[in-house]
């Protein structure tokens, strides 16, 4: 075995396992699940700039905070809802320091698409007569973001009591906006950015901002977190062109 042969496979043995290591990971982030179109843009958009694309799954805020309570391994956690990550942060397991609001949202009724019914939201408007029968469909009011301020909307406009008994529950914001898209439902409550998102709905209307409470998305990195990827995407989706992705979606940013 000539010398040169010798020195190549021992340079191969030292620098292949450094360059390996070196080689950046893909951040793991757990979204809530109103986020699923937006946050793939931002997401690709992040991989344009020489970036792995991040990894990123959609369920509900009370899901995916239990997942990570479980030991689930993620980077970012962005929540619908600031309780959850309340929750998270009593525990220990998200770095304060990263934590901010990064995205707004509000609140619309929908129907199926080619319905036009006529009714204005206030005080006492008759929401349960107009569903003529059928469901109101919701996410979890108990537990997901989007039905806790829906519940808190229809508590404040003094309908609660007359339509608590036809909700339609759903585990998510999504899938409540898809019992409205399939006619499962004749009526939904979800975030305008999903209105927006689906052709199969149209806005009957929209709810008075101070009818519930403000609908913010806080994000963190999770503590056990060491990615420097997961720094960088979160850098990225509060930079100017990490915030354009989400107001082509209809959301709004600081």
């Amino acid at each position: 075995m000539s010398r040169l042969f010798r020195f190549l496979v021992a340079f191969l043995f030292v620098v292949v396992p450094v360059c390996a290591q070196a080689a950046p990971r893909a951040p793991v982030v757990l979204a809530a699940a109103s986020l699923q179109e937006a946050m793939n843009d931002a997401a690709t958009a992040f991989a344009r700039t020489g970036h792995p694309r991040p990894v990123v799954s959609f369920a509900g805020s009370s899901a995916l905070a239990r997942q990570i309570e479980a030991g689930a391994p993620a980077d970012l956690f962005v929540s619908a809802d600031e309780d959850w990550m309340d929750e998270l942060a009593a525990k220990g397991l998200i770095r304060k320091a990263t934590r901010s609001d990064l995205l707004y949202n509000t609140l619309v009724l929908i129907e199926p698409a080619g319905r036009h019914s006529r009714l204005s939201i206030g005080k006492g408007f008759p929401l349960a007569k107009a569903l003529g029968g059928g469901r109101l469909a919701l996410a979890d009011p108990d537990a997901v973001p989007a039905g806790k301020y829906a519940k808190a909307a229809l508590r404040y406009l003094d309908v609660w009591n007359a339509v608590k008994a036809h909700i339609a529950i759903a585990e998510n914001v999504r899938a409540a906006l898809a019992l409205v898209e399939r006619g499962q439902a004749p009526m939904g409550i979800v975030y305008a950015t999903d209105a927006l998102a689906s052709g199969k709905v149209r806005v009957i209307g929209r709810f008075p901002w101070q009818s519930h409470p403000l609908i913010a998305y806080p994000v963190a990195q999770m503590a056990r977190s060491s990615n420097p990827e997961a720094a960088a995407f979160l850098a990225f989706l509060k930079s100017p062109r990490g915030k354009a992705a989400f107001r082509r979606h209809g959301f709004g940013t600081h």
